[in-house]
């Protein structure tokens, strides 16, 4: 049974962990068959927006697989780096990435999600990192993804209590974009994916760049790097037959450049 299922819907792709009897957890294996896979659909022209979701059953993605973590002996961060650049490369992706969460959602299935976009999430999933409560802490991106999303008193709280939240509150704190009932969130979901998907993906790509920018500059550098971008989508064809078609008053006909 594959570990990681792949789809394409019209412009949306959709990437689906799945293994099921083991609630998705993330061993190494499915760790890097993931990173192929976003990989390979960001480099896809006919794809616009991903989606990340688990099979059905309790669980979007229970964590790492803990069984695994015994036998493992990391000796550097570059070893780990390696185990982990699937969080990596979704967060580098040109593509937006909408983590659709049903179920649990702990440890590194939450660092997996944060590392996506936007996140949606059912009414019934749970969401935490539960590291310190076998010795460990996060160490996918856990503690540094997490505070820039729900700053740092929040994070802190989650992270060296360990407890788990539920979908309302990871709403309430910042974490989650949408809360939706399990029967609808594949439908919301889906949705949301289409709305982004029929923008012009030469924007959508340079309007991520620039929001993606904000952890890394300072308010005068993001301005300037805003403002080159905004120049970049003046100048495209996209941009051109964005104002001709708001000023004519129809569809405007994006073609990504």
């Amino acid at each position: 049974m594959a570990n990681i299922l792949e789809e394409k819907r019209d412009r949306i792709g959709i990437i689906t962990v799945n293994r099921p009897e083991q609630l998705n957890s993330m061993n190494s294996e499915t760790r890097g068959e993931m990173a192929d896979s976003f990989e390979k659909m960001d480099n896809n022209p006919q794809i616009s927006v991903v989606i990340l979701a688990g099979s059905p059953g309790k669980a979007f993605i229970a964590g790492a697989d803990i069984k695994e973590f015994a036998e493992m002996d990391l000796e550097n961060r570059e070893e780990m780096e390696d185990d982990w650049r699937v969080t990596k490369v979704i967060s580098e992706m040109k593509k937006p990435v909408i983590a659709m969460i049903d179920g649990f959602c702990l440890g590194g299935g939450l660092e997996i999600a944060m590392s996506c976009d936007m996140r949606v999430s059912s009414e019934r999933s749970k969401l935490g990192q539960p590291e310190i409560n076998i010795g460990i802490i996060p160490g996918a991106g856990g503690t540094q993804r997490l505070t820039r999303l729900i700053g740092e008193g929040r994070a802190m709280e989650l992270i060296l209590t360990g407890r788990m939240i539920d979908a309302k509150e990871a709403h309430q704190y910042g974490i989650i974009n949408f809360v939706f009932s399990s029967e609808k969130l594949e439908e919301k979901t889906m949705e949301l994916a289409n709305t982004v998907a029929s923008k012009s993906s030469y924007a959508v790509e340079r309007a991520k760049k620039s929001v993606k920018a904000v952890a890394e500059m300072s308010l005068e550098n993001g301005l300037k790097y805003e403002q080159d971008l905004f120049i970049e989508c003046f100048k495209s064809e996209d941009g051109k037959e964005g104002i001709a078609a708001f000023i004519e008053k129809r569809k405007a006909n994006f073609k990504g450049k």
